[in-house]
């Protein structure tokens, strides 16, 4: 096995169980490439999924800083010992990767590397990936590890069968990210259809009446003026009714900016449009919220919306409150409103009207829970909490 300071059957199940944990298929390659790269000891790690024009689709490094990174520049191409590792699709084992004859150089900013180890990432007969590591980390006082020749490479046959492991369980976690991702999109696009159908019903039932009532007014205007200004007054509230259903929805499908912004950020953005677009006071506070798995902050994010939604729209509310707040290594969002209310464990059917039923499969897709307090009267507060990574 390794010589790293993780080495054995302790440090193989941590990283395995560390992969099967995430979802996300850009969450399992940072956990393969940090896994390996600490299983190996090894000073930089990096994983590369092809796409299909001579290019990476995805390249994730571990052991480079993001300035470093973003100085090395574009994603690199698929040529010199990369394209070994995917187009051979054998392992490569090297004392020094700059004397090897397919060596092509790197960019300037990229750091100096030395021994290598490359291996593919199998899943049947198809190359899904590769993972790349350099620079051995020696032990302390710099003497080679023991199975190493004087000038030899670094890693060793145990390094390589240990890495030959992890890529197998790196190909069943990426293809199951790989399907959860589709899944998702699936959901996504189902999601879209269901709201684009609510959104025609409710606007062409408002449309229709404020039709009707503008029609109504224009017959009485001459006849009975004050019958209709009352009609008028009808139609003023029934365009009210439609700009807010059309502002709802532009909400939920417009897409969450959570990969760039993370999701205090866009819980903070929507809420501010949801306070000015509606006249009910909406407020939100983040407290200590650390970065969540993707799949949590999606489900977080489209509970809060959907919570938002009934508070907004069914509840009469004057305040809606929203916190985000960390506890443990996971995060609780709560909304809660000072509006109607309603009686939890006696409206099963207004709980489907409400989406309880949705949001309590959002959270326990996502190793979460929800709980939801309510009594006529004295408002609802919906919580979510999610375990992190």
């Amino acid at each position: 096995m390794s010589q790293g300071p993780r080495s054995g059957l302790a440090a193989v199940s941590s990283a395995l169980l560390a992969m099967s944990r995430h979802l996300e298929v850009r969450d399992v390659l940072k956990t393969i490439v940090s896994s390996a790269r600490e299983l190996l000891d090894a000073q930089y790690a990096a994983l590369g999924v092809p796409d299909d024009h001579g290019g990476f689709a995805q390249f994730v490094v571990d052991g480079v800083s993001d300035e470093q990174w973003k100085a090395i520049g574009p994603l690199p191409r698929q040529h010199g010992i990369l394209a070994a590792m995917l187009h051979e699709a054998t392992p490569e084992r090297l004392a020094d990767v700059r004397k090897d004859p397919r060596f092509e150089g790197w960019p300037s900013a990229h750091p100096e590397m030395s021994d290598f180890l490359g291996l593919p990432i199998r899943d049947g007969d198809e190359v899904i990936g590769a993972l790349f590591l350099a620079n051995k980390l020696r032990p302390v006082g710099g003497h080679p590890p023991r199975s190493m020749p004087e000038g030899g490479c670094g890693f060793t046959e145990e390094d390589e069968e240990l890495l030959s492991i992890l890529a197998q369980h790196a190909a069943i976690a990426l293809t199951n990210a790989r399907l959860y991702e589709r899944s998702r999109e699936l959901t996504i696009a189902e999601e879209r259809s269901r709201l684009a159908h609510e959104l025609h019903d409710a606007v062409s039932q408002k449309l229709f009446s404020l039709r009707l009532t503008a029609q109504a007014a224009a017959a009485l205007v001459d006849r009975d003026p004050s019958r209709a200004k009352g009609e008028l007054q009808q139609v003023a509230v029934l365009a009210a009714e439609a700009a807010d259903e059309l502002r709802a929805a532009v909400v939920e499908l417009r897409p969450a900016a959570l990969d760039e912004d993370g999701l205090t950020a866009t819980l903070r953005t929507q809420i501010q449009v949801l306070d000015r677009a509606h006249t009910a006071r909406v407020t939100f506070s983040a407290l200590n919220v650390r970065a969540l798995p993707a799949s949590q902050e999606e489900a977080l994010l489209r509970v809060a919306q959907e919570a938002l939604h009934n508070a907004l729209r069914h509840s009469g509310a004057d305040h809606v409150d929203v916190t985000l707040e960390r506890r443990g290594s996971g995060a609780v969002l709560r909304v809660t409103d000072d509006g109607s209310g309603f009686e939890p464990k006696a409206t099963r059917r207004a709980g489907r009207h409400l989406g309880l039923v949705s949001m309590r499969d959002r959270a326990g897709g996502v190793g979460g829970t929800l709980t939801v307090e309510s009594a006529p009267g004295k408002g609802t507060t919906i919580e979510m909490e999610v375990p992190g990574g």
